[in-house]
């Protein structure tokens, strides 16, 4: 059975332009990665266990603010290359990002080292235009964004450059 995980994909529109809200990986793996390595908020969540709550509570995790009420759409699950299934809900609001803060992992670094330390799950997140977005995420989520464009809520507003 493959590992689930669940997201939400929060969106807000400027001036015509969809902007979404993404995520950076912390840690040091992805220290140095910007472009392909953000990645929407989400989380593993158990069989049988809602997808929907799942999402919002890993919202809440790697953010530290809860994700706004809205209507939500579903965006269906992407298959990752590493085989987990991910579920992807959009929600259209607006959200002050200055005060996120990330539940946190423990890591031996230097590998080998014997030391344990500490990092954020999600060292920054930020608003991007669509287009933006496209540079900055994994390309296993790209298709979410496809799938966001294409609903009809979102009819005559823009991608932006």
């Amino acid at each position: 059975m493959p590992k689930l995980s669940a997201g939400v994909l929060l969106y807000r529109t400027r001036d015509g332009v969809v902007e979404v809200l993404i995520a950076h990986p912390g840690g040091p793996f992805w220290a140095r990665k910007d472009n392909g390595a953000w990645s929407i908020p989400k989380g593993e969540y158990a069989e049988g266990e809602d997808p929907w709550t799942a999402a919002q509570r890993e919202f809440f995790e790697e953010l530290g603010l809860s994700a706004p009420a809205g209507t939500r759409l579903d965006l269906g699950q992407l298959k990752q290359s590493g085989g987990k299934l991910v579920t992807a809900f959009a929600v259209c609001g607006d959200l002050d990002v200055t005060d996120t803060r990330s539940n946190t992992f423990e890591l031996e670094w230097p590998k080998g080292s014997g030391k344990l330390r500490e990092f954020p799950e999600v060292d920054r997140v930020s608003w991007f235009s669509v287009a933006q977005a496209r540079v900055k995420l994994l390309k296993g989520q790209l298709g979410f964004l496809d799938r966001l464009m294409a609903h009809p809520e979102l009819a005559g507003l823009h991608e932006g450059a």
